[in-house]
């Protein structure tokens, strides 16, 4: 394997929050002119303050992601809970029809990421995310008045190009906001709502398919509902997320300035608008974007055909309607422990590919089991419990994207990156469906072998991953004549006496020497 690393990197100059140097050609311009007003005296942060500075970001950004994640989860659950409400008989589905449309929501994603991810470094990303969930709010409204399978593409459709914003507006926001050491715990807060989305759903589809006699079907109001809900909390989300520290207004600038210091060691800087083809050819040659799109595209789709299709699997063991909807609730606890767990792991230890590898083995036990225990009144339980061990699929999913925010730097090769990993993300999402076969129900065999092919990939990609990076690492050192006892380091040392003066300079991890890959 060649190294990326420049060891002749030349001097392109380096941005140093207010230092007398000029700025290295490429750095935006409104982070300099941020930084300009500050003299060269470095900026030390006391416990006590990062704390505080902490719940200030907390109340702003990341109540907007958790909120805004659960309200997407939600949405695009609905069908899932629709699905034994009726709509597949109101709308005259057939063969693989009601697959399709959760296939499609991915198909739109997958055309759509890119121009999102561009649109989100370009644009203000706080409005940008607010016009998006209003919209897909009125979307997800027109459900209800859909009377056919051509109605229900067109706006689950519609709904998957909006809703693409979410994933890749809140990893950019992260890497933004948060020190690296955070980004775990709150990739895996927001990501957590899948869980909770299960607990919440069950509940509101428990309650609305209670409701008898109305003029409207129990899915019509369901979907009329949210989405009405998702409306008001976009307009809500214009009005509180700020676009970057920068444009912070509803904090002091002292305070501006110290929530942008605390991010200078991730070295991923906070924002640059301009697209570097360099930057974008060299995240497509990069070994490690490809490693963590083939996680992502693995963990995917098993997640996509099981969200879909788990209500009827569960139907099909010999639970009624209504226990069904209860145990999504059961569902959704299992899938936050799984979540929180590992993001609290992660940021114990700091290991993030480890706990991915442990983490995908309850998948591959709970599908063992499927593919070899019947279907039938005895076996209803245990099979149960085979199906939320395999809920460790979220758990993956936080990790991996952790691990992309930590050791992908330079906004533009974050850009492609982003667009990989989401890409890989909703093609595994709109082929799990289809491994779905309505003729293989109900016990979907080929299906569950689709999935563990799956987990054999996902698992040999994740060892692949860590020893590319513990040998970067190797390489970063090396370039820097620092003791060999140091090669095998994951991340940065103290003894290291990195100044972190490149920070924000939109250096590629490539480029940047001081740069450190965590794993």
């Amino acid at each position: 394997m060649s190294s990326p690393i420049r060891e002749d990197f030349k001097d392109v100059g380096s941005f140093t929050s207010g230092g007398s140097e000029a700025p290295a050609a490429g750095i935006d311009a409104e982070v300099a002119q941020f930084f300009a007003a500050r003299g060269d005296a470095p900026v030390v942060i006391d416990e006590a303050t990062d704390t505080r500075l902490r719940w200030m970001v907390h109340r702003r950004v990341l109540v907007v992601m958790v909120v805004t994640y659960f309200a997407q989860t939600l949405d695009k659950g609905t069908l899932n809970f629709a699905s034994i409400m009726g709509i597949i008989q109101d709308t005259h589905l057939h063969g693989q029809q009601y697959a399709w449309l959760t296939t499609c929501v991915y198909v739109a994603i997958l055309v759509w990421e890119f121009p999102a991810n561009r649109l989100i470094q370009r644009l203000p990303v706080g409005k940008y995310l607010g016009f998006c969930i209003s919209a897909w709010g009125l979307v997800l409204a027109m459900t209800a008045v859909c009377k056919n399978f051509t109605g229900l593409v067109i706006v689950r459709t519609l709904l998957g190009v909006l809703e693409t914003v979410c994933q890749p507006a809140f990893v950019f926001l992260s890497t933004m906001w948060y020190t690296r050491a955070e980004q775990g715990l709150v990739i895996g807060s927001f990501y957590s709502m899948n869980g909770f989305q299960q607990c919440v759903g069950g509940l509101i589809g428990y309650g609305i398919s209670q409701i008898e006699g109305q003029s409207l079907k129990n899915w019509q109001i369901l979907f009329t509902l949210l989405g009405c809900l998702t409306f008001v909390w976009g307009l809500f989300v214009l009005w509180w997320l700020p676009d970057s520290p920068m444009r912070a207004t509803c904090w002091s600038p002292e305070d501006r300035l110290l929530i942008a210091e605390r991010v200078r060691k991730n070295e991923t800087g906070i924002q640059n608008r301009e697209f570097k083809w360099y930057q974008a050819w060299e995240g497509l040659k990069d070994p490690t974007v490809w490693l963590i799109t083939l996680i992502s595209f693995t963990n995917a789709l098993p997640t996509g055909g099981l969200g879909a299709f788990s209500n009827l699997i569960l139907v099909a063991f010999g639970f009624t309607a209504l226990q069904t909807y209860l145990l999504a609730i059961a569902q959704g606890s299992v899938i936050m422990i799984f979540l929180f767990s590992a993001a609290y792991l992660a940021k114990a230890y700091n290991q993030k590919l480890i706990l991915a590898f442990i983490y995908t083995l309850p998948n591959v036990a709970g599908t063992i089991v499927f593919l070899t225990v019947p279907t039938n009144q005895h076996t209803k339980v245990g099979l149960l419990l085979a199906f939320y061990c395999m809920q460790g699929f979220g758990a993956v999913a936080v990790l991996n994207l952790a691990v992309m925010s930590n050791n992908v730097a330079g906004r533009t090769k974050q850009v492609i990156a982003s667009s990989l990993v989401f890409i890989a993300w909703a093609t595994g999402n709109a082929i799990g469906p289809q491994v779905f076969r309505a003729n293989d129900s109900p016990r979907y065999i080929h299906a569950f072998i689709a999935h563990m092919v799956m987990y054999g990939l996902q698992l040999a990609a994740i060892v692949f991953l860590r020893l590319r990076l513990m040998r970067l690492n190797v390489l970063k050192r090396r370039a820097q004549a620092l003791q060999p006892t140091m090669a095998q380091a994951n991340g940065e040392l103290e003894e290291e006496g990195i100044t972190h003066k490149q920070a924000f300079d939109d250096l590629t991890d490539w480029e940047n020497n001081d740069f450190r890959y965590v794993y």
